[in-house]
């Protein structure tokens, strides 16, 4: 007997180990308490069994009653702590939970003075263990009553949970009501046979259950709290269903898809009677081919029209025969709907585009052409002398450099749109930089030659450039017409180049005015030229900064870059590279001939 104690101790010591190792849970650490006292109880039962004297039994029973007041308090402790019951109050329940154990120890640690534990010891009349036998006081049959009724409450307890519990968690629960039953059994096998109390080994048979339910179902991994938060709190609703298919559990997202399940009085409830608004459903959950899978689903709740994405999943043993099924609902309605805005923006936008594409065909045909005729008449206007109406030449004078820019902002617009749009395609070639250079300056020779400007050219007559040829006069037409724009009379532009690792840098430079700074912002931003307030309005310079927008664009297609330097009053410098044709045989710094155009004016 005293064998099979110190082997029940062993046991139920391997399952305080086991908690201990999982102590960070509050469950695990009340198992380590709980298993402690039935050691200490085990354990003493032994030395008693062992002890051949009177003094040996009392002093063996103090031993034991380090556990045994408390054995008992420690499982409802933790059944409390399993099911999540009254969480705020719980440390008044504990020491309530207390009170009669404390008194108990206290009682049997006094006992010599009122012997209300035991009234007295009297040897065995049959000479066998144990060697005395114990006459019970008023408080120990206190004591027994108080851990009867802590037994049967923590398993009233359980009763309701286990039967919303999922599966994992009812094998959890059934295990911690065996574990505490077998003890209790065993007492009452005490009751009738007072000879030997083999309560203890019930705790060693709990010891067995609950090793067994650590290792096998992760007993104490996850309380049926957490399994139960965990279900209730996913934002998709969620229906498990046996194999009857009757609907067994859910979690509160379900009801708002399925309201019936609010109203059902009782589970496991019909499926047919839960999911009657949904025929198609029904259907899937009734197929007997035991496939997983997934499907959208359409509910009417409400004035409102819902969608679903439903996946059913089938539920086995440890084997392979279903059990039962669970159906998952992952509300789609908000992407949906969204999806059939942005289905609806889209169309939208296409009507813009359209009504966009119409816009720039009429400017193409209906608008350019009218503005060029206006600049061709005010360039032959401005012909004639003007020195008799100093006013009216000043107007017309405004009027001339209004209808010009508007012109050039309305033909840079069409340049982009084209590019954009894909009507201009992209064909880069070896062109000959110089000839590109004086075809440029002969188009803007006759504005320059206006204000007297001297337009130096320093280009290498055998540098040549890989580019698309409208695109690179493009660039030059908008670099040089700013210049020439924004330099004073008898100002001077200077367009050089030189070539490095076979990229081509063209400068265009003016000791003009300089550049303002919104135009500096937009090219160092790399900003859209759309975002400025001035585009709409043509306010003054909108083509300019339009036409540097445009170069950047084009620039870019062909691998290249523009860069600046601009001082106020000090004029101008514009860099762009480009890539060099195979046979171009400039050197770095590349010479050319000065050539003057239009130093004077014209007749």
């Amino acid at each position: 007997m005293s064998v099979l104690l110190c082997f029940a101790t062993a046991l139920m010591l391997f399952v305080l180990f086991l908690s201990y190792r999982k102590r960070h849970l509050q469950v695990a650490r009340t198992m380590v308490y709980m298993m402690a006292a039935a050691s200490c109880y085990a354990l003493g039962y032994a030395f008693e069994i062992l002890s051949v004297t009177l003094d040996g039994v009392k002093l063996s029973l103090q031993f034991e009653y380090l556990g045994i007041p408390f054995v008992s308090a420690f499982w409802l402790l933790m059944v409390i702590q399993f099911t999540g019951l009254a969480a705020p109050y719980r440390k008044w329940l504990a020491l309530l939970l207390f009170l009669i154990p404390s008194a108990t120890f206290l009682l049997h640690l006094t006992n010599e003075w009122h012997h209300l534990v035991y009234a007295g010891y009297f040897p065995n009349p049959s000479d066998t263990v144990p060697l005395y036998n114990t006459l019970k006081g008023p408080w120990y049959a206190v004591h027994g009553v108080y851990n009867y009724t802590i037994l049967l409450l923590g398993i009233l307890l359980f009763i309701p949970m286990y039967i919303r519990a999922l599966p994992i968690v009812r094998k959890q629960i059934v295990l911690l009501i065996l574990g505490a039953a077998a003890p209790m059994l065993f007492n009452i096998g005490y009751m009738f046979n007072t000879i030997i109390d083999f309560t203890p080994l019930g705790f060693a048979v709990s010891g067995v259950i609950y090793a067994w339910g650590i290792f096998r179902f992760g007993l104490l991994r996850l309380t049926p709290l957490a399994y139960a938060k965990m279900f209730d709190t996913v934002r998709d609703g969620v229906v498990l269903l046996d194999y009857d298919n009757q609907i067994v559990n859910h979690n509160r997202a379900a009801e708002e898809v399925f309201p019936e399940l609010m109203q059902a009085k009782s589970f496991p409830a019909p499926s047919k009677d839960i999911l009657a608004t949904s025929p198609e459903l029904l259907r899937r959950t009734s197929a007997a081919d035991f496939l997983d899978e997934r499907f959208p689903l359409q509910l009417l709740l409400g004035d409102r029209q819902m969608y679903y994405i439903c996946s059913l999943t089938y539920i086995y043993d440890t084997g392979t025969t279903p059990i039962g099924k669970m159906l998952m609902f992952s509300d789609i309605t908000e992407l949906k709907e969204n999806e059939e805005r942005l289905r609806e923006k889209s169309q939208q936008l296409s009507q813009l585009n359209a009504f966009k594409d119409k816009l720039f065909t009429v400017m193409a045909h209906d608008i350019r052409d009218p503005i060029a005729l206006l600049v061709s008449l005010t360039e032959l206007l401005g012909e004639e002398p003007t020195d008799t109406d100093i006013a009216s030449a000043e107007v017309f004078q405004e009027i001339r450099r209004q209808v010009r820019g508007t012109f050039h902002l309305v033909d840079n617009l069409l340049d982009w749109y084209r590019s954009q749009n894909g009507e201009v395609a992209f064909r880069p070639l070896a062109w000959n930089l110089q000839q590109v250079v004086r075809q440029a300056l002969s188009l803007a020779g006759a504005r320059a030659a206006m204000k007297n400007i001297q337009i130096s050219e320093l280009i290498d007559e055998k540098l040549t450039v890989n580019a698309d040829k409208e695109m690179l006069d493009l660039i030059f037409r908008n670099l040089l017409s700013n210049a020439i724009k924004y330099t004073d009379i008898n100002g001077k532009i200077e367009l050089s180049s030189s070539i490095e690792h076979n990229v081509v840098t063209v400068s265009v430079s003016d000791n003009g005015s300089g550049m303002d700074e919104e135009t500096a912002r937009l090219l160092r931003h790399d900003e859209l030229f759309f975002k400025e307030p001035g585009f709409a309005s043509g306010e003054d310079g909108s083509e300019m900064r339009f036409g540097l927008v445009l170069t950047r664009e084009f620039l870019r297609m062909h691998g290249g870059m523009l860069q600046f330097e601009s001082s106020p009053g000090h004029g101008t410098t514009f860099r762009f590279t480009l890539p060099g044709a195979v046979n171009s045989g400039a050197g770095s710094d590349s010479e050319g001939t000065v050539v003057n155009v239009y130093e004077s004016h014209p007749n």
